[in-house]
This record gives C-alpha cells, structure tokens and sequence, in this order.
C-alpha cells in the first residue's frame, strides 16, 4: 500500500467532512456532528484560518485526516498544537498512518518553536488511548474538559 501524508487543500474539505462523520458514528456522536463543509473551509482556508489540517491518503485514496491549531499552557507556560481530531478509516488503521500524522504534526510544532501537543480522548475509545500511550503519551486524570456553548455561551457573551 502506497502511503503519503500531506498538508490539506481546499478542494480537500469534502473529503475530510466524509471522514469526520465516519469518525462521529465511529465514537457514537453522529447526533453531535453538526460542521458544514462551508464552515470547516472557513476555519481551514477562510480569512483569519486559524486551523490546520492533514489528509493520509492510501494508495491515492483519503484514508484519515488530523486536526489541529496553536494553543498555550498558561501554568507551564508552553506553547503547542492542540490535536482536535485525529482519526483513520476502520479498513486503513494499523499501517502507520495515524502515526505519520503526528510525527507530522510533531515536526511542524518543533519547527515554530513549540513544546507539546495537546488532545483529548473518549475514556471508551480504549484503541486509541493505548495508541497514544504506546508512543509515550500520558494523561492527567485530574482534568475534565467542560465547555460553554448554547444558551449558557449566549447568556455569557450577552451579559452586562
């Protein structure tokens, strides 16, 4: 199997919306999966893109893809890349791609300077944790991820 990793394009984003709704019924969150592909093109190539993208390809064909974007650690003081999404198709995993990803990822971190990669992972998604802990991740069980969105963030966003 011929395998290449690069760097998303506009004419990529069908694709990477096909393969994030596999990814949201792989995790069961098809019910959560809400991104237009005229949003996720905004947020990759629109003004102001702030979010990067990677495609795997297997023999020419998109087999995976990564999302990821600058963030900071405030306490450490470190700056990095938080890994949004990273995921490959069921009949693509096991040969190297999700690794080639975030040696990818790892590399363009380096490179601008930064210190980690950040990401989180569904306690029931067992097949990745021990994939990321195969190659050296560790996690903080003292942290939860919490988030305001919905009425909660308008109520926020709207107050005097």
């Amino acid at each position: 199997m011929d395998r290449s990793i690069r760097i998303a394009r506009p004419d990529d984003v069908a694709s990477i919306q096909e393969l994030m709704t596999e990814f949201a019924r792989f995790v069961d969150l098809s019910e959560a999966f809400e991104v237009t592909a005229e949003r996720l093109h905004d947020v990759l190539f629109g003004e102001g893109a702030f979010v990067s993208a990677l495609i795997a390809e297997a023999d020419g064909r998109p087999a995976g893809y990564a999302i990821y974007f600058p963030h900071f650690s405030s306490f450490r003081g470190q700056e990095g890349l938080f890994l949004e999404d990273l995921y490959v198709g069921e009949k693509f995993r096991g040969c190297g791609l999700g690794q080639m990803m975030l040696r990818e990822i790892a590399r363009e971190a380096k490179q601008k300077g930064f210190e980690r990669i950040d990401f989180q992972v569904l306690e029931r998604n067992l097949r990745a944790i021990e994939f990321y802990k195969a190659l050296g991740a560790v996690s903080n069980e003292d942290e939860r991820h919490f988030k305001f969105d919905g009425p909660a963030f308008e109520k926020l966003a709207n107050a005097d």
